[in-house]
């Protein structure tokens, strides 16, 4: 074997993450699932989300989130981005492949998400959902589609979504849209060889969850316990694998049995 062969061998896809910005989120255990798969990570975070929610950031997360993936031999890349901005995606490509190189999955955890419903939600926070949720969503495919250049048949698509409406409004109404634009990739990027996906987790405690929450929603679950990052990647995992190639255009519950 050449030189040359033995590079081309050890060669890692690369998956582009959206939504990464805290250890305990399912981004970056999905991060780290794919990693100790093979795969090279880019991934973006914004730190005003995170201080504006209760959680607050965290100190140091990107950093040890990239020494994680080191841990499975993965290179990465730490992409601050603000999802409001229309240009954002582009300029994360243009980042990731000047930084990383091209991108052959595209995995979206991304999400804005503040509770409110039919009658507090404010025209602000409602376009803000949507911008970041549901426009961001469709950039972020576009330009996957416009630069695809991997083999056909490994190209993936995911993307994380919610069936919470009630109380919830702009919320889950955006991850509706979410939903449908990630599943028509499945059809419009067909001729790519690239197939889309959309999970709903199910409840997850990433941080947001009261302990009436956590306790309630465990007991509703046949398995008696709340989701966890590892869950989600473990799915997400196998959706990027050659043996998930069969899976495509699909909703998928990976919840434990929640009704």
């Amino acid at each position: 074997m050449t030189n040359n062969d033995e590079n081309q061998a050890a060669a890692r896809p690369l998956a582009l993450l959206t939504g990464v910005g805290r250890t305990v989120g399912i981004g970056a255990g999905i991060a780290r699932q794919l990693a100790a798969s093979g795969w090279d990570i880019a991934f973006t975070y914004w730190t005003p989300y995170d201080r504006r929610m209760a959680w607050g950031a965290e100190r140091g997360a990107t950093e040890t989130i990239a020494e994680e993936l080191a841990e499975h031999g993965a290179a990465s890349a730490a992409i601050e981005a603000d999802l409001t901005d229309p240009d954002a995606p582009l300029r994360i490509y243009d980042e990731t492949e000047r930084r990383m190189g091209p991108v052959t999955a595209l995995v979206m955890c991304h999400a804005e998400s503040v509770d409110s419903g039919l009658l507090d939600t404010t025209l602000e926070s409602f376009d803000r959902h949507f911008a970041v949720n549901a426009r961001a969503t469709w950039l972020l495919i576009r330009e996957y589609g416009l630069r695809f250049r991997a083999t056909p048949g490994t190209g993936r698509i995911v993307a994380l979504t919610s069936d919470h409406t009630v109380g919830n409004l702009p919320y889950g109404a955006s991850k509706g849209a979410l939903d449908r634009i990630t599943l028509a990739a499945a059809h419009e990027l067909a001729h790519l060889g690239v197939t889309a996906n959309v999970i709903n987790p199910g409840p997850v405690d990433t941080g947001w969850m009261s302990s009436e929450a956590r306790e309630g929603l465990a007991g509703a679950t046949p398995l008696g316990r709340l989701g966890t990052p590892r869950d989600t990647a473990h799915l997400v995992d196998f959706l990027c694998s050659p043996q998930g190639q069969w899976v495509n255009g699909q909703l998928l519950r990976s919840n434990g049995g929640l009704d």
